[in-house]
């Protein structure tokens, strides 16, 4: 079809464009025009055909094409509501693929509590048991946790790889009411976020960065949802400099709660504790985290200047995004691939569903954002993973 579509809210093209934080010119070079199309289209003065309609809906938006017939914007909050403790230059920064994934983050939440009844399946949860308090103390928490979830640090230390680390981590984090996914960013500098929600919050975390790295967002993340915030984690936190008050405090509690989880003091304390490469190393390795969180804990000691602490972080930044060399998930798999990115409580649930006759098939496709013809495969790589 190449006439105009009639019908058209100009409102909601403007709203879509808004939301995926693109600006017009972006816009038009994605459909090869020039701006003044798209300024025409959001001023109701024209309108785009079928196709291009089709384009910006699915590839441009990454929206329903029926959102564009609304009379208004549907009620959904937009990263300033969500993510308060993060400065408004830094939400400006978002792209539109990572706010894609928030958004798909919360249709995950929205599964959940269809899924789930509204409950959270699991026994214990960790967010509601262990509140941070006002002014709460990181390293306290820190062991309360470890303590919750049963990971001692003789256990940590005896974990073979970086892999078996961060699956021991997360599993036992799941395995506590935290619903945790993975998902390749193209937004590099965005390590993960965490969305907070009383029965179903959630941690997603950037699979482009190293295992290390995952590791120090999943608990950075956790510290968002303990103290009942929704966060970003970004690769350069120099952002936190420019916060006041409460978000300042919050964020700096979620760098040392992370820190604190990953290397607790009491077993840090005792260790060689000079800041040169080769022990910083060394220490990485013991403890199976970056060495980002090894020279985080040296600068919370005062060992090591603020100065020194953002040279170095400048100088490993080609190490950041390295992928680890244990990597187990197959390289161009998409069902192992997809199969690790999913919370494994989620994927419990959402099958267990489907095989109780609670939904059919095109709905357990539907909550798992995959075609109806993909679904077998998933669940072959599913039971793969857990034997």
């Amino acid at each position: 079809m190449t006439s105009p579509v009639a019908g058209i809210n100009p409102e909601m093209l403007a709203w879509a464009r808004k939301r995926s934080g693109q600006t017009i010119d972006e816009v038009a070079e994605s459909l090869g025009k020039e701006g003044s199309v798209i300024q025409s289209w959001e001023a109701g003065e024209a309108a785009p055909t079928y196709v291009q309609l089709e384009k910006l809906a699915y590839s441009v938006f990454r929206r329903p094409l029926a959102l564009f017939f609304f009379p208004t914007p549907p009620d959904e909050p937009d990263p300033h509501q969500s993510f308060r403790t993060l400065p408004d230059f830094e939400i400006e920064e978002l792209s539109a693929e990572t706010r894609f994934r928030i958004r798909q983050a919360r249709a995950m939440q929205l599964s959940f509590a269809e899924l789930a009844d509204g409950k959270n399946p699991a026994e214990r949860q960790l967010i509601r048991d262990l509140q941070a308090v006002e002014n709460p103390n990181p390293a306290v928490l820190a062991s309360a946790l470890r303590d919750y979830i049963g990971i001692d640090i003789s256990t940590q230390k005896g974990w073979k790889s970086t892999e078996q680390a961060l699956r021991s981590w997360r599993a036992a984090v799941e395995a506590a009411g935290v619903f945790v996914f993975k998902d390749t960013f193209k937004q590099k500098d965005v390590s993960g976020f965490s969305l907070f929600d009383k029965e179903f919050p959630v941690i997603y975390v950037n699979n482009s960065t190293a295992k290390a790295r995952q590791m120090f967002t999943l608990f950075h993340e956790l510290g968002h949802l303990i103290t009942h915030t929704s966060g970003v984690t970004k690769r350069n936190d120099a952002y936190i400099g420019a916060l006041r008050g409460h978000s300042r405090e919050v964020e700096q509690f979620c760098n040392r709660f992370a820190a604190d989880v990953l290397v607790p003091e009491s077993a840090f304390s005792s260790e060689d504790l000079s800041a040169s490469d080769d022990n910083i190393s060394r220490l990485a390795r013991r403890y199976r985290v970056s060495r980002e969180v090894i020279l985080r804990r040296l600068l919370d000691r005062g060992t090591v200047s603020g100065a020194y602490y953002r040279a170095k972080i400048k100088q490993w930044a080609a190490d950041y995004f390295a992928k680890s060399d244990d990597d187990t998930v197959s390289k161009g798999n998409y069902y192992a691939t997809q199969a690790s990115y999913l919370s494994d409580t989620f994927a419990r649930i959402a099958f267990r569903s489907y095989y109780q006759g609670a939904i059919s098939l095109q709905d357990l496709a539907h909550h798992l954002n995959l075609k109806m013809s993909s679904v077998t495969g998933l669940e072959q790589a599913l039971l793969q993973k857990a034997s």
